[in-house]
C-alpha cells in the first residue's frame, strides 16, 4: 500500500516524551484522577490535565494561561497525553478549573501523596531528610486588606516582607518550604508559606 505525502503528518516530541513516560510510570495520572475524581462526560481528565502542566513546565516556555494550548500546536499531543486528546481541549478555562480544584484538595497533601507513592515504585530511601526553606521576591503591590486578614484561616498565604535569602529585603516575599530524600535527594515534601514564617517554628512542627 503507498502512502501519499499529504498522509503523512510530521510531529515533534523532543524530550519530552521522556517527561510523559516518567510521568506515566509514576502514576501520577492515575494518582491525581483517584484524589480529584473523574466524570464520564469529560474529553480529559484533571490528572492528564496535571501531566500537560508539567510537559509545559518542562517544555522550557513561559505564556499567558490561556496561551497554554499553543504550546502543543506541532506536538504530538495525542502520544504524550492520550488518544483523543487535542491542543484546543487545553484551554484557559480547563486548566483553570483544575487547579481551583488542586487547590481546594490541597496542593501540599496532593504533593505528599504523588511524592510518597514514587518513591515507593522507585525504591528510594528515606530513612533521612533534610528540610530547607528559599524565599522568593516579588514586584507589585500586594496590599493586605480586611477581606485579606479573614481569609487568612482559609490558607491564603501572606505576601509582606521578612528575612531575604536572595538578598532583595526591599521586596515583599513568600516562601517555599522543600523537604528532600538523603536518598537522591528527591522532593517528598512541599509547601509555600507567607513571607515572614519563622522557620525555627515551622521546622519545628514538620519535624513533629
Amino acid at each position: 500500500m503507498s502512502v501519499s505525502g499529504s498522509q503523512i503528518k510530521v510531529q515533534d516530541i523532543d524530550h519530552l516524551g521522556i517527561v510523559a513516560g516518567i510521568v506515566d510510570e509514576m502514576g501520577l495520572v492515575e494518582e491525581i484522577n483517584q484524589l480529584l475524581g473523574t466524570h464520564p462526560q469529560e474529553i480529559i481528565s484533571v490528572g492528564q490535565v496535571v501531566k500537560a502542566m508539567i510537559i509545559n513546565g518542562l517544555g522550557f516556555v513561559s505564556a499567558p494561561l490561556y496561551l497554554f494550548h499553543k504550546f502543543f500546536e506541532g506536538i504530538a499531543t495525542e502520544h504524550l497525553l492520550g488518544e483523543g486528546i487535542q491542543p484546543e481541549h487545553l484551554n484557559d478555562d480547563r486548566l483553570g478549573r483544575v487547579l481551583d480544584k488542586l487547590y481546594d484538595a490541597g496542593l501540599t497533601e496532593i504533593f505528599i501523596r504523588v511524592a510518597l507513592s514514587a518513591a515507593s515504585k522507585f525504591g528510594v530511601k528515606m530513612d533521612s531528610f533534610h528540610l530547607d526553606s528559599s524565599s522568593f521576591h516579588v514586584h507589585g503591590d500586594y496590599g493586605i486588606d480586611a477581606e485579606d486578614e479573614a481569609s487568612a484561616e482559609s490558607g491564603l498565604i501572606t505576601i509582606t516582607y521578612g528575612y531575604s535569602r536572595d538578598h532583595r529585603p526591599d521586596l515583599k516575599q513568600f516562601i517555599l518550604d522543600l523537604m528532600c530524600s538523603g536518598d537522591g535527594d528527591i522532593p517528598l515534601y512541599l509547601r509555600v508559606a507567607d513571607g515572614n514564617e519563622v522557620d525555627e517554628r515551622h521546622v519545628w512542627k514538620t519535624d513533629r
